[in-house]
């Protein structure tokens, strides 16, 4: 599959953003499980800014915090102590039914499990989320989604019917087709083969570079990483590194320094 080239379709949905706005951060962050002699500090006085218009990659060995401090940016989990945002959004300070309306209306989520609806045929899953919130899609914009995932011709399939990476591509489409300010992927490549990896990855490449979306994946695969254009890197609840314009070599020989 060729490299997407989204720029002519994406023009007037990129507005004003800025790579130096933060489109998410945490602010003296820190998450603890359990209590006592068994409590886990998952995250330790964790600050750290994610830029908008940006693809951004969070790496650490197991257990270092980089699942915890995607959810905790996300709303999908709650901090211990400390602040993060989404925007200028304090999660924090949010009820249940403000985190929920932030997620479905400003944050998209492509997961290593696809979190699809059996139900559904990959069309009504793509645009699930805009018909719980009222919204009509922008056929322009999901048309070209679909054909640059090479989906278009498994729109009519239930998600039984999918081959994984196929499902894996249902899942990205319908994180973009609403144009949410940030996009959280959690190891999106980590049910796919090299091929559908690759495709998936320079597809989110692209629609960072061309439309200006936000994403932050986390991920343990240095290939995928290589992708973004900043790598933020944890090691016991701590921000202990970060690269910009990184590459395989480079991340290798830093996570080596981590012990991974």
């Amino acid at each position: 599959m060729s490299e997407p080239n989204l720029r002519a379709v994406g023009a007037e949905a990129s507005g004003d953003a800025s790579p130096l706005r933060a489109a998410a951060r945490a602010a003296d962050a820190s998450k603890v499980y359990g209590e006592g002699e068994t409590a886990v500090r998952a995250l330790d006085d964790v600050t750290v800014e994610f830029a908008a218009a940006r693809f951004s990659a969070v790496m650490g060995p197991s257990g270092s915090g980089k699942s915890t401090l995607m959810h905790c940016l996300a709303g999908l989990d709650q901090l211990s102590s400390g602040h993060a945002y989404v925007g200028d959004a304090d999660l924090t300070a949010m009820s249940e039914k403000q985190l929920t309306l932030l997620r479905r209306d400003r944050i998209g989520f492509v997961f290593q499990a696809f979190n699809l609806v059996p139900t559904l045929n990959s069309r009504e899953n793509v645009t699930l989320p805009l018909d719980i919130a009222g919204r009509k899609p922008d056929e322009e914009w999901l048309r070209t989604i679909v054909d640059t995932l090479g989906i278009e011709h498994r729109m009519d399939h239930r998600p039984s019917e999918l081959s994984g990476g196929e499902q894996q591509r249902i899942a990205a489409a319908r994180a973009l087709v609403g144009r949410p300010e940030i996009i959280f992927a959690d190891e999106p490549t980590g049910n796919l083969d090299s091929k559908s990896g690759r495709e998936l990855l320079g597809f989110m490449r692209s629609a960072v570079s061309d439309l200006q979306q936000t994403i932050v994946m986390v991920t343990h695969d240095p290939n995928a990483a290589a992708y973004a254009d900043r790598v933020v890197f944890l090691a016991d609840g701590h921000v202990v590194d970060s690269m910009d314009d990184p590459t395989a070599e480079r991340i290798i020989d830093s996570m080596k320094s981590l012990g991974d």
